[in-house]
């Protein structure tokens, strides 16, 4: 539909994490991934300083996630990557304001 942006939203999904990220950078976009299946260590962090080098965001719905600290080594994170406007936006939807 159309949010705040007035751009129509689409869904795709690969199942290949790489390429929805690589889609995302290209395109723009945004590309969730809700369920607690990404380590953060190995997989979270690394596609986050990536996609914020690149001048969007990464956030677990309620925090940036390179500002969490790990626990143990498997830590796992749901993880929502896209552009500032994109993210600010899904940020309003799910009622978390604006995201940081």
């Amino acid at each position: 539909g159309d949010g705040q942006t007035k751009q129509p939203y689409s869904a795709r999904c690969t199942f290949s994490l790489v390429a929805d990220f690589h889609r995302t950078l290209i395109q723009g976009g945004i590309l969730l991934n809700p369920g607690y299946r990404l380590r953060l260590l190995q997989a979270a962090n690394p596609l986050c300083m990536l996609m914020e080098q690149a001048g969007g965001q990464a956030t677990n719905g309620a925090k940036r996630i390179l500002d969490i600290e790990p626990t143990h080594l498997d830590q796992c994170s749901p993880v929502f990557f896209g552009s500032q406007d994109d993210m600010t936006e899904l940020s309003n939807f799910l009622g978390a304001g604006p995201s940081a």
